[in-house]
């Protein structure tokens, strides 16, 4: 209903809401939710000047993803699990690292959101965004990703969860 509600936005010139086709579990293509961050007619969020006032700080703390909680709610992905990829990134994916992710439900938080908590700036830091992103942080991601994968548990579900709000703080 909410989703559906975004009619009443568009009416308002309020477009509140941003959904990416992401890939789930079992190859499964899937529409997660997001609140908009970017501003009208940017395509990249690899630049900070892309972002509005207020989507920067909603990514600053991640209310962004809050939207998300409808994708967990309707089975498509969970809270705890790898951030699912888009479509264009999946394709490119190494069979090795799609046979580990393709047998789980991806999530909204794991440790590579821990980890790169500000993604962002690391980038914007950056002479070649692109060439940071797909060679220095996206490798890490993977392998934090594995890591996880591999270990799951309530257990280790709650320090990710206890490390992820104690990160948070700190921003």
């Amino acid at each position: 209903m909410i989703l559906r509600s975004g009619r009443l936005f568009k009416r308002f010139n309020m477009d509140i809401f941003y959904k990416s086709e992401r890939i789930g579990r079992n190859g499964k293509p899937f529409f997660m939710w997001k609140f908009r961050t970017l501003k009208a007619g940017s395509d990249s969020k690899m630049f900070a000047e892309n972002y509005t006032r207020f989507g920067r700080l909603l990514r600053k703390v991640k209310l962004d993803e809050l939207p998300q909680l409808v994708n967990v709610l309707r089975g498509e992905m969970s809270i705890f699990g790898y951030r699912p990829e888009e479509k264009r990134t999946w394709d490119i994916l190494p069979d090795s690292i799609k046979e580990i992710l393709i047998k789980q439900k991806p999530g909204i938080i794991d440790l590579s959101s821990i980890y790169f908590i500000d993604e962002e700036r690391l980038i914007n830091l950056s002479k070649d965004p692109q060439e940071v992103y797909w060679q220095k942080i996206k490798p890490i991601k993977f392998i934090l990703q594995a890591f996880y994968i591999e270990n799951k548990s309530l257990l280790f579900n709650l320090a990710i969860l206890w490390m992820f709000f104690k990160k948070l703080l700190k921003l």
